[in-house]
């Protein structure tokens, strides 16, 4: 398994901020451990994350362990996937996305 889905925790929320504000490209899947969908959605993004390369950075918040950061983007369904370009959120969708999609958005934002 390629780790590349970095864990944000309770404690990397300073970190979280600073991420997604440094990097030019950000995306970030909001999960809890007991959702089917966002299990099965790992391998997607293991996927991605060989595809895309460098050009992104992906982030995984469990939003049981961190509610603060779930709170401030106002997550209420898993999975909850937030692109952020430079800071700023460019798309935003819940549910699970089929990977041309995915690949799509990082190309049209990098």
């Amino acid at each position: 398994m390629v780790k590349n889905h970095e864990q944000v925790t309770a404690t990397g929320r300073k970190a979280f901020s600073n991420i997604v504000c440094s990097e030019p490209l950000v995306l970030v899947n909001f999960v809890t451990e007991w959702c089917g969908p966002c299990n099965m959605m790992k391998s997607v993004l293991e996927e991605l994350k060989l595809f895309i390369g460098d050009k992104a950075r992906i982030l995984k918040v469990d939003i049981e362990k961190d509610r603060t950061l779930a709170d401030q983007y106002d997550i209420t369904d898993v999975p909850t996937y937030v692109l952020f370009r430079n800071g700023r959120i460019v798309w935003r969708q819940a549910g699970p996305v089929i990977p041309s999609r995915l690949r799509e958005l990082i190309r049209e934002n990098s």
